[in-house]
């Protein structure tokens, strides 16, 4: 100590022994007596008083810093599980799980303990939570205590200890922990999950506790644990996705495929469907020549064969089975159409898409027929059909595109083009009802009648021209006003950002 040595300091200055020892009964006797023959009574009593002074000073401040670096260093630690329990909210539920399983398959460290820990969400978070809470409240509580001890105003304590200690936290055990578990969610993720595990089981009377309670307060409440759930919904994958383009991680035809899939299985058959006016088909009686010579002209490699009348299609013809048995058939047992006919499925036009492809893939049939509720025919669907749904139109030969862009911010669509796939390709937002699915439905919806080539309708600030009309059909139509549509659309997003700040 500092004192012992301020004292030894004088006992060797005025010959005495080493003050080694002093603290010691003899030691207190000798040094009076010593210094009393040398200095006379009245300066030593005053050195000797001094020097106690000195040791019960130096002794009293070592203590108060020792008080100090100990709640310091306390205070520290706090901080750090802070850091800890804040990242490890982010990393654990930032990690979606498949990658959790990918961690578990790859053997990788801590990955069987943090697929544990995934295994029940609720009490993971639970975890979190209290340790946060219990090491935030014992951080403020120890601030003030140590502010208390060394300041006169306990109020000015508190004030100091509440506000330095709520710093701390937000930039040092939340700020800064949460965006560096953003960043590094997989790795840190496992690399805390022993570590987590651990206060699982050290807090596990509080999160057994609490883990009930908020069970019980939601089943009152009639909450639901949206822990539990998943993170990523449909609309926000889609958010993603649009985002994705607008940053030049995805092009646009990246963009447009993966919107398509994400529709495939909420799309009907009767919205990909060839409708029965588009049909080609041919009579069972007719004969292999016939049938070959209209795959020919319809560009078709099948055609439904029906007996009397459409609406009672028996199956399928290959135009490669009418080739073989035209062409290399027995000539003494001439074969008919009836006999290469395949059969095929009747399906309702309301099924979905996703499950009819399954079936067909199962089934191995390359051609449907589509009716309604009263058995009518009213289309056909092929696997061409389906697959453009995902991968867009696949054109042949000299076939027109779609949606053409013409422009002057303007597009010519066909008739039957589904209004979704309008909507993503022009970045529009028609309205599409029950009762079409088509943008020839969506006009003569508009209309209330037939309309005529040269028609226009008005929409949200569109102009909508009927092209071309076969009949009664809508085969094209002309949208315009597309440039001013996206600029009103760029400004209103504008002025919304703009009230928001």
């Amino acid at each position: 100590m500092m004192s012992l040595s301020v004292l030894d300091s004088l006992a060797t200055a005025v010959g005495t022994a080493p003050a080694a020892t002093v603290g010691s009964d003899a030691t207190a006797a000798a040094v009076p007596g010593r210094v009393t023959e040398l200095l006379g009574a009245g300066l030593a009593a005053e050195l000797f008083g001094a020097g106690l002074a000195a040791v019960e000073v130096f002794g009293t401040e070592l203590s108060d810093a020792a008080f100090a670096v100990i709640g310091g260093l306390v205070l520290f630690v706090l901080l750090g599980l802070s850091a800890f329990f804040s990242s490890s909210e982010i990393a654990m539920f930032s990690l979606p799980s498949h990658r959790v399983e990918a961690v578990v398959s790859e053997r990788k460290r801590g990955a069987k303990t943090l697929q544990s820990l995934k295994q029940d969400p609720h009490r993971l978070l639970v975890t979190i939570l209290v340790g946060n809470n219990l090491v935030n409240i014992a951080m403020s509580s120890i601030a003030t205590g140590l502010l208390a001890y060394f300041m006169s105003s306990q109020g000015r304590a508190v004030a100091v200890a509440t506000f330095g200690v709520t710093a701390l936290v937000l930039l040092f055990g939340e700020s800064a922990p949460k965006s560096y578990a953003v960043d590094n969610s997989e790795p840190w993720a496992l690399r805390i999950a022993r570590p987590l595990k651990f206060a699982e089981t050290l807090l596990l009377p509080l999160v057994v506790l609490f883990d009930y309670l908020t069970r019980a307060v939601n089943k009152v409440t009639g909450g639901r644990a949206a822990i539990e759930e998943s993170y990523v919904t449909r609309q926000e994958i889609r958010d993603m996705i649009k985002t994705g383009e607008r940053e030049g991680v995805l092009d646009q035809e990246e963009r447009e495929m993966l919107q398509r899939t994400l529709r495939f299985n909420r799309t009907i058959v009767k919205e990909v469907m060839t409708p029965r006016l588009d049909m080609t088909a041919v009579p069972k009686d007719a004969s292999i020549e016939e049938a070959i010579e209209t795959c020919v002209q319809s560009n078709h490699e099948r055609l439904p064969v029906y007996d009397g009348e459409l609406d009672n299609i028996l199956g399928v013809v290959h135009i490669n089975d009418l080739i073989r048995d035209s062409n290399y058939g027995d000539d003494d047992t001439p074969v008919d159409l009836e006999s290469l006919i395949e059969p095929t499925l009747h399906v309702p036009e309301t099924k979905n898409v996703d499950d009819l492809l399954t079936e067909m893939r199962e089934q191995r049939l390359n051609m449907v027929i589509v009716i309604d509720e009263f058995g009518t025919t009213e289309g056909l669907v092929t696997m061409e059909d389906l697959v453009e749904e995902i991968v867009g139109e696949i054109l042949e030969g000299g076939e027109a595109e779609p949606i053409e862009f013409v422009g002057d911010g303007a597009a010519v669509v066909k008739g039957e083009v589904n209004i979704d796939e309008v909507n993503d390709s022009l970045g529009i937002e028609l309205p599409e009802g029950e009762e079409f699915e088509t943008i020839a439905g969506f006009i003569f919806n508009r209309a209330g009648r037939l309309v005529e080539q040269g028609e226009r309708i008005e929409y949200d600030g569109l102009t909508i021209r009927v092209e071309q009309v076969e009949n009664t059909r809508i085969l094209k139509a002309r949208i315009s006003g597309l440039d001013a549509y996206h600029e009103e659309a760029e400004g209103g997003e504008a002025a919304d950002v703009e009230a928001v700040e």
